[in-house]
């Protein structure tokens, strides 16, 4: 497969009956969590963070819950999904500056989740606008597996790969749901761990923002410009095609190889309010290396003593 990477489907399969009412065969290898069957292949959703446009249109007909995470300019300009959860990143976040691009914390979000309808059992397919977007799939569905969510992937190409396959039918959701938020640190870092590691040999730094933001600029609200002193240069866009389809595997394992990403060595991502930065590390974990998200990125190192918090230029 060229775009969303060749993956190794198989195990064996029982029936999982979903909130919804179908039913939708579900696998659970020693090695994974659970893994739902698509036309005769698989999605193992522990590993795979990531599934094809067609993987994708075949779990939402098999019922899987849509989470429709476009920003509200892309929704109004191209039009909502009937029968998808409308949650935007913004509603899983602090709301004000310098945290808030920080996730909510644990029991705020569940109850958010839960209203929504999110539940633990029955799959999560996450779409977005990977054209005109900022990512936003990558940030929600990295955000929900931090938070303990095993079943969950975007789409890669985003809505409008999806589209060109057929017209979707969406089963709404059932509120409310059950799935309960856990805060674990193997996904995400916070300021003060950066901090800790900017100076280790095993650790890789990603600063994913445009080229003007890692030069020195502040477009976005930033206190102070620059980027951490290790930190390599890598738009995120820049792993995408012109159709908003990911490269071909080899190619990204070049691009990071490049900037010295390494399986042996941990990934940690940012940008301004760790939206980018969660798509890259969704892509990345997908791929199989070790990553994490610093989610308060750039408007919270930005806003911190510049003596303790440097930034270069």
């Amino acid at each position: 497969m060229k775009n969303t990477f060749t993956k190794s489907l198989s195990a064996l399969s029982v029936a999982l009956t979903m909130s919804a009412g179908m039913t939708l065969a579900i696998v659970t290898p020693a090695a994974y969590a659970t893994t739902a069957a698509v036309n005769g292949a698989s999605v193992e959703f522990y590993r795979d963070w990531i599934v094809t446009p067609q993987a994708g249109f075949d779990l939402i007909k098999q019922g899987a819950l849509v989470i429709d995470a476009r920003g509200e300019d892309l929704k109004k300009k191209n039009g909502a999904i009937p029968g998808a959860v409308a949650l935007i990143w913004q509603d899983l976040a602090e709301p004000n500056l310098p945290t808030k691009g920080r996730p909510l914390p644990v029991e705020q979000a569940t109850k958010k989740l839960q209203a929504l309808g999110i539940s633990k059992e029955r799959p999560i397919v996450v779409v977005a606008d990977s054209v005109n977007g900022w990512g936003e799939d990558g940030r929600v569905t990295w955000l929900l597996r931090a938070w303990g969510h095993t079943r969950v992937a975007l789409v890669d190409g985003g809505l409008g790969a999806l589209e060109r396959i057929g017209k979707l039918s969406v089963k709404p959701a059932g509120v409310p749901g059950d799935f309960v938020a856990s805060e674990s640190s193997q996904l995400e870092i916070k300021k003060e761990e950066v901090k800790h590691k900017l100076g280790r040999k095993d650790v890789a730094f990603l600063d994913v923002r445009e080229p003007r933001e890692y030069g020195g600029q502040t477009p976005y609200g930033e206190k102070r410009g620059g980027h951490l002193l290790p930190a390599k240069h890598l738009f995120f866009k820049d792993l995408l095609d012109k159709n908003g389809q990911l490269l071909p595997r080899e190619e990204i394992e070049k691009v990071l190889a490049s900037r010295g990403v390494t399986r042996d060595k941990e990934v940690v991502s940012y940008c301004t309010g760790g939206i980018r930065s969660g798509w890259v590390t969704t892509v990345l974990n997908d791929l199989g290396y070790k990553a994490r998200n610093y989610a308060g990125s750039m408007w919270e190192w930005s806003a911190q003593a510049a003596e303790e918090y440097p930034l270069q230029k």
